[in-house]
């Protein structure tokens, strides 16, 4: 998506400070209102503008939430990328980037509201912003396959949203749902054992079974019967006396 198709782009600073404006005012009514709720006139009056100085930039409300949107995607990846660009390696930008990220939506908590609206605007528009997101975070996977640094055999694109969904909820909970201080270190520590280890604790080793001989019962009886020794201590068949 190209934000020049959205906009007729202003060539003074005067008129880039007024598309500011109207695109502020505009993210300040989808946050509280909501896109449908949300009129050009609500727009207008909340950035201070004449209701006609809207159409000198946009031609309806769907290109301006358009180029809204767009503009999150960008403030997003540059501060990711911006945060990331001297870590040594996969693992120290994962880190880096996760604990940017939390930052990032506890400062710009409306990001949220104005990304997920798109599925209920037009759901191309949701796809397409995660799609997008997704490739470009493939992009940097793959990187880190080349180098050696993420293992060949994980798919790329199911650890891209793997990792991205990751992110998602734990920027939900810890920079939207929940009030502030948040415990950042501890959240980014956790994330970062289970990328590395994984959430499974190793297998107990099971030893080789002992073979285990049945019980036998034995029973003796002790027999004082003096008739079957001889005087020699060796044993002597007595035969027994025929009735009478």
């Amino acid at each position: 998506m190209d934000h020049r198709a959205l906009i007729n782009r202003p060539k003074t600073k005067k008129g880039r400070e007024t598309l500011n404006r109207i695109v502020s005012a505009a993210a300040q009514e989808f946050y509280e209102k909501g896109y449908h709720n949300a009129s050009i006139n609500d727009i207008t009056r909340r950035a201070g503008v004449a209701s006609g100085t809207f159409y000198v930039y946009f031609d309806g409300k769907y290109n301006l939430y358009k180029f809204l949107l767009l503009q999150c995607s960008h403030m997003i990846r540059k501060h990711q990328n911006q945060a990331v660009q001297n870590c040594a390696s996969r693992r120290e930008a994962e880190e880096v980037g996760q604990r940017e990220w939390l930052k990032f939506v506890r400062e710009n908590r409306y990001v949220y509201h104005i990304i997920w609206e798109s599925l209920y605007i037009d759901k191309q528009l949701f796809t397409d912003y995660y799609v997008d997101f997704c490739h470009a975070y493939m992009r940097g996977i793959d990187a880190a396959k080349a180098a050696g640094e993420i293992r060949a055999d994980i798919d790329s694109e199911v650890l891209a949203y793997a990792l991205m969904g990751i992110s998602h909820f734990l920027g939900l909970n810890w920079g939207l749902f929940q009030d502030y201080p948040t415990n950042e270190e501890m959240v980014v520590e956790s994330f970062m054992r289970i990328i590395s280890s994984g959430i499974f604790a190793e297998p107990m080793e099971t030893a080789e079974p002992v073979p285990v001989d049945l019980p036998i019962s034995i029973e003796v009886e002790f027999d004082d019967d003096d008739d079957l020794e001889d005087e020699g201590g060796e044993e002597a068949f007595v035969e027994p006396s025929p009735k009478k």
